[in-house]
């Protein structure tokens, strides 16, 4: 019999805890005793996991002091440590860099597998607290760790040859698991509010996530901004919360640019799959992803994408050859890829300045909105594009 404890650090609707609920229940089917634990709950989690979750604290670490938010790191481990022990936990999952250091640190005798979900080589370009504490994992106690899943080839490469990874014979590589039919299911729920439902309709651009510095959503809006000289009834859709310092920055860019009542952000939706069925296309413009989810549920629902080229993990799921992506858009089975925008530095930009490869990306918005190619041509090869994110198939990977 496995115990399995899955450990996320919040209850948002980001791809890591889409994920964690997608095993949740998947385990749960399959008679598992199965519990989840969030570092932090919120009132406003959309990810819950009702009589199975646990959780450390209900305030965020933005409540908190400089001393609590220490405080709290330390008691982690031997808090983790309890709940393994009391639980009698055979088998943990972590998800992201937090989760899986303070798992490598429990001494417990659980099979481990850690999650890896992003480029981390961009990521660990800045000196914050998180990315020391990778690093240090990343060369002494990852080996307390069983397996170390990367989400996609482009991730474990970067780990091996920019981030001095140590234990390479941990990695293994899993694509991210998607319930194709869930996702298509819950896309055919009804949006209730009829502004909503106008908003989605006609030339509807759609970015679902965290409006953080990783997503860079301010590339997004300077592209969106070029489309608007030619599709002037365009609109962009952002959905999920954010940090506070980049939605400050986003509302001061939309006011430079006087494009306010073309952008509306929704906020937290517990449902964005009915937002995105409905979407004439989804567009994300990260400086460092891993494999966004949110691109394989475009795909199951039949949206087209225009990505950035933020990592080679984009192109693993938009298509089914090899492509090089520099300075040219390319054109995929699931849409279109446009270069890479991460100029060597993390966080907010000093400049509004537009660069080269906001040209570009406004360009393959612009040829997504008014063609039906590219809708079509996903159509005809999306069985194929999804057959490698089988649930029940990862789910097991995971474990062995």
């Amino acid at each position: 019999m496995k115990n399995i404890l899955l450990i996320i650090p919040y209850g948002g609707v980001g791809g890591m805890e889409r994920l964690a609920f997608s095993f949740y229940n998947y385990y749960k089917k399959e008679g598992y005793f199965i519990k989840a634990l969030k570092f932090i709950k919120l009132e406003n989690d959309i990810i819950n996991f009702g009589e199975d979750e646990l959780f450390f604290s209900d305030h965020d670490f933005s409540d908190m002091s400089k001393t609590e938010r220490l405080k709290f790191y330390f008691s982690i481990p031997y808090k983790l440590r309890k709940v393994i022990k009391k639980h009698k936990i055979t088998h943990s999952i972590s998800f992201g860099a937090m989760p899986n250091v303070y798992s490598s640190l429990t001494f417990t005798k659980d099979y481990k597998v850690a999650s890896i979900h992003a480029l981390k080589s961009v990521e660990l370009s800045n000196d914050s607290l998180l990315s020391k504490m990778t690093r240090f994992g990343y060369k002494y106690t990852y080996k307390k760790l069983d397996k170390v899943v990367c989400i996609s080839n482009a991730i474990k490469e970067d780990l091996i040859e920019k981030c001095n990874f140590r234990f390479v014979n941990k990695l293994e590589v899993i694509y991210n698991p998607h319930d194709v039919e869930e996702i298509q299911k819950r896309s055919l729920e009804d949006i209730t509010l009829s502004e909503e439902m106008d908003l989605l309709e006609d030339n509807s651009i759609l970015f679902i996530g965290r409006l953080s510095t990783q997503k860079s959503p301010w590339h997004l809006i300077k592209a969106f901004s070029l489309v608007l000289k030619n599709i002037p009834e365009a609109k962009l859709i952002f959905i999920g919360d954010g940090d506070g310092r980049v939605l400050n920055h986003l509302e001061d860019l939309i006011e430079e640019l006087k494009i306010k009542g073309k952008i509306h952000f929704l906020g937290r939706r517990k449902n964005p799959y009915k937002y995105l069925a409905k979407a004439k296309i989804l567009a994300l413009a990260s400086h460092y992803e891993g494999t966004p989810n949110v691109i394989v549920e475009a795909m199951c629902l039949g949206t087209p994408i225009v990505s950035s080229c933020c990592t080679y993990g984009v192109v693993e799921l938009m298509s089914l050859k090899n492509h090089f992506i520099e300075n040219e858009m390319v054109t995929v089975e699931a849409g279109i890829i446009t270069p890479n925008l991460y100029k060597n530095r993390l966080g907010i930009p000093e400049t509004n300045d537009f660069i080269e490869e906001e040209y570009v990306l406004a360009e393959a918005i612009e040829l997504a909105l008014k063609s039906k190619e590219y809708k079509q041509n996903l159509e005809i090869n999306k069985d194929a594009l999804l057959r490698k994110f089988d649930l029940e198939k990862v789910a097991n990977e995971y474990l062995k």
